[in-house]
C-alpha cells in the first residue's frame, strides 16, 4: 500500500492518542479521525477533578491544540456518526449515507454514562458526568453553594463528585449499593479509608441502599427501597458506563464485555482494531481479558494500536493505573483487579494518618499497589508487580527498609 488509509471512529483519548502516535511513529498515510462530539479530542479526568472543582479552565482537558491536527495531516471530522462496517469490502458506513474505505479501521467509540434507570430519572432530572457539557452543567449546579446534593453511586466518580460538591459549601449524601464506598474496586478496607474522609468532610452516606425512584422537579426526592426520602436540590448518578458498541454489533463483530481483542488490540475482523474503553484485549502479563474504562489505558491501547498499524512489534503490557484527587487526598494505583480481587492487603506507613502504601499479595506476589500522599513511588510498585516475585511482606511494610531494595 502506497497510502494507505486509517479510519478512526472515535476522537476521544483512545482514538486521538492512534492518531498521535501513528505520525510520531513515522505514518505517512491518510488518517481520518471521526468524532461525535463537536470538540476536539479531550481527557475526561479533570471533569470530575480540576474543572468541576474549579480548580483549572477546559483548555487543559485538550490531548492536543486545535492545530496540531491540520498541521500533522489528521483529517478530524466532527459531529459525525458512524453507522456500520463491511469488513469484507473495508469500507465504513457514515451517517448520511458517505462510504470510506480504510485499510485500517480503529474503533474508539469509548462508552456512555450508564442511566439511573428508576422512575422519575429521566428527562433531565438527574446529571451525569460524561461529557464536558455534562461538567460544565454540573459545576454550575454545584458551585453555587448550600445546596442538598443527592449522589447516586459510590465508584470513584461518586466520591469525586461528592468531593467537588462538598468543596462548594453544600450539604452532600452518598447513596451507594455496597457496604463500603469503593469496595468492589479496592476493597472495604481501603474503602473505609475514603468513607471516613468523607464524613470528616461532612458527607452523610447510605451504603448497602438502592434509590426506588426520583420524585419531583425543582424540589426533588430520592426515595430507596426502603422507603426513606431524601430531599435534593440536586442529583447525580455515578454509577457506571456502558461501552457503546453499536457499531461493533451493526457490523457483525462479535461482542464479550465490550470488543475483545488480541493483545495487539486486533479484533476478530480483519484490519480492525478496538481501544479505548469498549475494547477487551488480551493482557499477556495476567493470561486473561481485562476491560479497563480509566485514561491510562486509553493511552497504552492506542499506543499499541498504532505500533501494530505501523507494522511494528505490539503487545498491551502496560499495568493497568489511575489516580484520584479528593479533597487532601490524593492516591495513585497499578495493578490487575482480576488477580487483586481477594488477596492480602499489607500497608506500609500510616494509614491513619492517610499516607500510606497499600500492597495487594497473592502468594507473597505483589499484584496491585496503591500509593495515598506517598510520592515517587509508583516506578517501585510496578517493578514489583512486573517482577512477579515472591517478596517478604515483613521487608514490605517496614520503612526503614528501602522499596528500591526489594
Amino acid at each position: 500500500m502506497s497510502n494507505p488509509t486509517v479510519v478512526i471512529v472515535g476522537a476521544g483519548l483512545a482514538g486521538a492518542t492512534t492518531a498521535v502516535e501513528l505520525r510520531e511513529r513515522g505514518f505517512g498515510g491518510r488518517i481520518l479521525l471521526l468524532g461525535a462530539e463537536k470538540h476536539h479530542p479531550y481527557i475526561r479526568p479533570p471533569l470530575s477533578k480540576e474543572y468541576l472543582k474549579g480548580e483549572s479552565d477546559l483548555d487543559d482537558a485538550y490531548v492536543k491544540p486545535a492545530d496540531w491536527y491540520a498541521d500533522n495531516d489528521v483529517e478530524f471530522l466532527p459531529g459525525t456518526q458512524a453507522g456500520s462496517f463491511d469488513p469484507v469490502a473495508h469500507e465504513l458506513f457514515v451517517a448520511g449515507g458517505a462510504r470510506i474505505t480504510y485499510d485500517s479501521l480503529v474503533l474508539a467509540t469509548g462508552a456512555h454514562a450508564r442511566p439511573l434507570g428508576v422512575p422519575g430519572s429521566g428527562h433531565g432530572a438527574v446529571f451525569s458526568l460524561r461529557t464536558i457539557e455534562d461538567s460544565q452543567w454540573l459545576r454550575a449546579a454545584l458551585e453555587v453553594g448550600s445546596r442538598r446534593v443527592v449522589v447516586v453511586g459510590s465508584g470513584w466518580i461518586g466520591m469525586e463528585v461528592a468531593a467537588a460538591a462538598s468543596g462548594y459549601g453544600n450539604e452532600v449524601t452518598v447513596v451507594g449499593r455496597s457496604h463500603v464506598p469503593l469496595a468492589p474496586a479496592i476493597g472495604p478496607e481501603l474503602g473505609a479509608v475514603f468513607e471516613t474522609l468523607h464524613r470528616d468532610h461532612g458527607v452523610a452516606f447510605r451504603n448497602a441502599a438502592q434509590v426506588s425512584a426520583v420524585e419531583g422537579g425543582d424540589e426533588q426526592v430520592v426515595v430507596l427501597a426502603t422507603g426513606e426520602r431524601i430531599p435534593a436540590d440536586v442529583v447525580v448518578a455515578g454509577v457506571g458506563a456502558i461501552p457503546n458498541t453499536h457499531l461493533a454489533e451493526q457490523s457483525g463483530l462479535a461482542l464479550d464485555n465490550g470488543i475483545p481483542t488480541d493483545e495487539a488490540m486486533r479484533t476478530a475482523a480483519e484490519d480492525v482494531y478496538a481501544v479505548g474503553d469498549l475494547a477487551n484485549p488480551l493482557l499477556p502479563a495476567i493470561g486473561q481479558r481485562l476491560r479497563n474504562e480509566h485514561w491510562a489505558n486509553a493511552i497504552a491501547g492506542g499506543t499499541v494500536a498504532a505500533k501494530a498499524i505501523a507494522g511494528q512489534d505490539a503487545s498491551y503490557d502496560d499495568i493497568p493505573y489511575f489516580y484520584s484527587d479528593q479533597y487532601d487526598l490524593g492516591m495513585e494505583y497499578s495493578g490487575y483487579a482480576p488477580l487483586a480481587s481477594g488477596a492480602r492487603v499489607v500497608f506500609r506507613g500510616d494509614v491513619s494518618a492517610r499516607e500510606f502504601i497499600a500492597f495487594w499479595l497473592r502468594e507473597n506476589r505483589v499484584v496491585a499497589g496503591m500509593n495515598v500522599n506517598e510520592w515517587d513511588v509508583q516506578e517501585q510498585i510496578q517493578r514489583l508487580i512486573r517482577g512477579r516475585e515472591a517478596v517478604d511482606p515483613d521487608r514490605l511494610t517496614d520503612e526503614s527498609v528501602d522499596l528500591a531494595e526489594l
